[in-house]
């Protein structure tokens, strides 16, 4: 068997890249919204699924708003520490803004066993102490996304973007729902399907599409 090396047909890193979105530009089923296109794409080129062509819901003018929330030096809060690394900080940096997770934090794990509720769902109640409206990048809890719901309720946060895309099959479909009904900019993705490489994704496209 040839080593990748020594197989002549291997692409370079960048060629891949370039070639996997022409492949998915050709297999599209059907025309995409100039806007939400490089966001879409970038999903499909993360998990291969031309199915988030239609379960991810954008609410009005969300990629504008978010644009601006980056420009403006807004941080990212994600659930989990594999989003955070996901996520292009360095890009993120040049306009101020940081990549948060809390859920290792100890005071967060105390908290938690103490009530009995999720890290994830305490997490964003520390995100609403620390003073900053901030896109919350959300790809594993759905509790973290009822929490927050609650949180914009109680007018204890006010985020530039929910990044709601956690997989799974308790409580996610519901929680997705949920966001879409909260009076914020949202991108979801409507069903079981997500993860913290979509939610990553996302936020990538967002960063890619400043430029």
């Amino acid at each position: 068997m040839k080593s990748l090396r020594e197989h002549e047909k291997i692409l370079p890193p960048a060629e891949i890249e370039r070639r996997s979105f022409e492949i998915i530009e050709q297999e599209l089923p059907h025309t995409l919204d100039p806007l939400q296109a490089p966001v879409i794409k970038r999903v499909i080129h993360t998990t291969a699924d031309f199915s988030y062509v239609d379960s991810l819901c954008f609410s009005q003018g969300v990629i504008e708003s978010a644009r601006q929330a980056i420009r403006e030096g807004s941080s990212i809060i994600t659930d989990t520490n594999m989003v955070k690394a996901g996520i292009n900080g360095e890009r993120l940096s040049v306009y101020g803004g940081k990549v948060h997770c809390f859920m290792a934090d100890e005071d967060v794990a105390v908290q938690a066993r103490a009530r009995g509720i999720t890290r994830a769902a305490v997490s964003m109640e520390k995100s609403a102490m620390m003073g900053e409206n901030y896109i919350y990048a959300i790809g594993n809890a759905p509790t973290a996304l009822f929490r927050l719901y609650d949180l914009i309720a109680e007018e204890k946060v006010f985020p530039r973007l929910i990044i709601g895309v956690p997989v799974g099959f308790v409580h996610v479909v519901e929680a997705k729902e949920l966001i879409m009904q909260a009076p914020v900019p949202y991108i979801v993705a409507r069903g079981r399907k997500g993860g913290s490489n979509v939610a990553a994704a996302i936020c990538n496209a967002l960063l890619y599409g400043m430029e």
